[in-house]
């Protein structure tokens, strides 16, 4: 009993004087970086400071290495804070995201740009998208695909007729929580607002604890926890985010119906990513309306080996019974054999649009 003190005073003082190994270290990394951006400022006044494929190659490094006790992820988190202040110094990276605030859009910008970024809430995908192509903002981020309900169809839609490339990806797991505020009396609870996509993701969970309660649709959950704030019958389906925001306390935890519930979010830009060395490439071709469209298509992607991770079709504006397809594969525009295929492609397609080649999502 009388050695434990002396431990403990001996371990704090570790942790003090590691705490100051780690505080130096991090400046010196902060003014490392001020001084990347002279050097970039001096040799190219319009450089572009934010690289996607190098902050990818640092994450995977640094998972690569970690020794533990923390896991993996928990120290690329660490990390990409550290990176996202750092560039700060350089140049704070503006991003627009589909608002509004509080929304799992937010959550996924700040995720991947970390919290040292000035996000900007947009009231739809389509302004995202003007945003960054005004250059109002330096990147945008837009859902695509969720695991449980599919494709988001206006972001595809909004890639045919824009400039936009896209820039990285992030995936993020989705919770749902059953919120209300302090002023609710939870035994009377006869409304619940959420998002449709959100009422659809806990469909099982509703119907078998609120059967009767009426279920609104609004225009994102985080409007949902703003509802709630001001009622005393009402309750709401949103995230940890939105929870926080509205100050709402949780009434049930994670209510979706698929514990593996995710959303895939993409990061859009107007900058050509180089190779990061685990990369994904986005295209969209529409095909000429014959018989076999879809296997001439596909063909030279199956006879080269590169590995498809996504098809979607979507309906053609150009013509009645025509449609596009969007595919994701794994492999970059720079890669010899990926530049094949696409010409291939591109000779049997009557259209083919490179959306982007970017790293592969890291967290």
């Amino acid at each position: 009993m009388t050695d434990t003190p002396k431990n403990l005073d001996a371990l704090r003082e570790r942790i003090d004087s590691l705490d100051n190994d780690i505080l130096r270290l991090i400046s010196e990394r902060a003014n490392c970086a001020k001084q990347v951006a002279d050097v970039k400022s001096e040799s190219d006044p319009g450089a572009v400071f934010y690289r996607p494929e190098r902050e990818a190659q640092v994450l995977r490094r640094i998972m690569e290495l970690n020794p533990g006790p923390l896991n993996s992820e928990e120290m690329a988190r660490l990390f990409r804070e550290i990176m996202s202040a750092c560039l700060a110094l350089e140049q704070p990276i503006k991003v627009a995201y589909l608002g509004p605030e509080g929304t799992f859009t937010q959550q996924a910008a700040l995720k991947h740009f970390g919290e040292s970024a000035v996000s900007l809430p947009m009231a739809a995908i389509d302004e995202v998208f003007r945003e960054v192509e005004a250059g109002a903002v330096n990147y945008g981020v837009v859902p695509v695909e969720n695991s449980t309900e599919g494709v988001i169809s206006h972001t595809l839609d909004s890639f045919i007729d824009s400039s936009i490339r896209i820039c990285g990806e992030v995936v993020l797991r989705i919770h749902h929580h059953l919120l209300v505020a302090d002023t609710t009396l939870r035994d009377k609870v006869s409304r619940i607002y959420s998002h449709p996509q959100s009422f659809a993701q806990c469909r099982k969970w509703l119907d078998a604890h609120f059967p009767r309660a009426e279920r609104v649709p609004v225009s994102s959950n985080a409007e949902a926890a703003r509802l709630v704030k001001g009622e005393w019958h009402s309750a709401a389906i949103a995230g940890d985010m939105a929870a926080k925001l509205y100050g709402l306390d949780r009434v049930a935890e994670k209510i979706e119906d698929r514990p593996d519930n995710s959303t895939r979010f993409l990061i859009i830009g107007s900058q050509h990513v180089p190779m990061s060395g685990e990369d994904k490439t986005s295209v969209v071709v529409a095909m000429r309306n014959q018989p076999g469209a879809l296997h001439e298509l596909l063909e030279p992607f199956h006879r080269h080996q590169i590995d498809l991770t996504r098809l979607e079709t979507r309906p053609s504006r150009s013509g009645v019974w025509n449609y596009v397809f969007f595919i994701d594969f794994k492999g970059h525009v720079d890669e010899p054999k990926v530049a094949a295929v696409l010409e291939e492609v591109r000779l049997r397609a009557s259209e083919l649009k490179v959306l982007g080649s970017y790293p592969i999502g890291v967290l």
